[in-house]
């Protein structure tokens, strides 16, 4: 069955455009055509001349500004219920880090499944239309895997899970009060589990150096990387050498692996993520609220890397805010502005093109909101005047799974479920 939408302005082949036409079948863009430049992306005039508005009668048309759908690369969806609470207090990392093993404890299939469906909701809400759910609460396996999976399908947003290997509490250490959740006593053994495809190492720290050629080969493959100055220093003082060096000799660096946060890097290790062409994902928005720092985000771009975004711990779901972010966090480490385009940022927060062949996702803006208006209603106004506020509608594969109508139910969705896990 195909589907077709009018999109009033759109985000098109490295500009916006107006007046676009696209076709869908089998959840893919068929055909890219912008009617107010009378051709089409390969540059050809259409055997029949099309004026704007002649579309077809059953075509939607979607007034604002249409960008491609936006993939959050890292997330942990039970982390959504500390929002408002962990906040509360002064404390580092480290002590966010025990609130959020007491929810871990209290989750259950039933708890996990209700408070993953409501974030994920809320992350389609804000534009958000595939997500990387880095999974580490194994027990009871296979039914929180399930249980995150189903909650995907039914919010209407991609999951790729990544089930989590986590052996050691830190460098050795055996795994401690909740954690024992997280663990399958050795990578071999969590390897014999999960078989083949998307994975994850927790950390260096989690996994013991002797363990880690069980994930040569792996793609693709995510690891949390120097998301703290004690990691690091824990690392040097066990191997004599960085995460990132650590995960270059064991072989674990390339275009199949993912490193997050890489917060507190050395320009070697900026060099050696560069040149294997590793992807970074960055969660300013979650460094921001952990006072972990500001990673160095166009050093690693221009080193080499694709460099993408996640919301992590959820205390902010905002792509928008995240892509801001890479920006405005290099102002205030260098105090100079002009680091990203907004052309740039909306590339690192895309999961695709609109373009024919590749996913058909459509996040459209609302352009006369008290933020956006008067911004110019392009890639400018996404990327440095929106929020997920300003969503209006979002559609996955072809179909439609937000309208602002929506806002209510997920608001009251995400309400009950935070509330049974505490209860708990």
């Amino acid at each position: 069955m195909s589907t077709s939408y009018l999109l009033e302005r759109a985000w098109v082949d490295g500009a916006v455009r107006d007046d676009v036409l696209v076709e869908i079948a089998g959840g893919l863009f068929t055909s890219v055509t912008p009617l107010g430049q009378n051709r089409n992306l390969s540059g050809e005039v259409p055997a029949e001349k099309v004026q704007f508005p002649r579309v077809p009668g059953e075509t939607a048309r979607l007034p604002g500004l249409t960008i491609p759908g936006l993939a959050n690369d890292h997330s942990h969806a039970f982390h959504r219920a500390l929002r408002g609470r962990t906040q509360r207090e002064r404390g580092t990392f480290w002590t966010w880090r025990d609130q959020m093993y007491a929810v871990a404890q209290r989750l259950t299939p039933d708890t996990y499944f209700a408070l993953a469906r409501a974030t994920y909701r809320e992350m389609v809400a804000a534009g958000y239309t595939s997500v990387s759910e880095f999974h580490y609460v194994h027990d009871p396996e296979p039914a929180m895997g399930d249980a995150l999976r189903s909650a995907g399908a039914e919010a209407g947003i991609r999951v790729t899970l990544l089930d989590t290997c986590y052996v050691s509490s830190g460098f050795g250490a055996p795994p401690e009060g909740v954690q024992v959740r997280y663990s399958d006593g050795t990578a071999r053994r969590w390897a014999g589990r999960v078989g083949s495809g998307p994975a994850a190492i927790h950390s260096v720290r989690a996994v013991p150096r002797d363990q880690l050629h069980v994930f040569r080969g792996r793609s693709p493959l995510h690891v949390h990387l120097s998301e703290q100055e004690a990691e690091n220093e824990a690392c040097l003082a066990a191997y004599g050498v960085t995460p990132t060096r650590l995960l270059h000799d064991e072989g674990l660096l390339g275009p199949g692996t993912t490193a997050v946060h890489a917060t507190h890097l050395t320009d070697d290790d900026i060099a050696l993520l560069g040149t294997t062409r590793t992807n970074v994902c960055l969660t300013p928005t979650t460094e921001r609220d952990l006072a972990d720092g500001i990673g160095p985000a166009r050093a690693l771009a221009a080193a080499g890397c694709r460099i993408t975004i996640g919301s992590d711990s959820h205390a902010v779901v905002d792509p928008f805010e995240e892509l801001r972010a890479l920006e405005m966090h290099e102002r205030l480490t260098t105090r100079e502005r002009g680091h990203w385009t907004a052309g740039e940022l909306l590339d690192v927060g895309a999961g695709a093109r609109i373009a024919i062949g590749e996913p058909a996702d459509l996040v459209t803006i609302d352009t006369t909101s008290p933020r956006t208006a008067g911004t110019g209603a392009d890639e400018h106004t996404a990327v440095f005047a929106a929020t997920a506020a300003d969503v209006t509608r979002v559609v996955v594969g072809g179909a439609e799974v937000y309208t602002t109508a929506d806002d209510e139910a997920i608001g009251r969705e995400l309400g009950a479920a935070i509330g049974k896990v505490e209860q708990r």
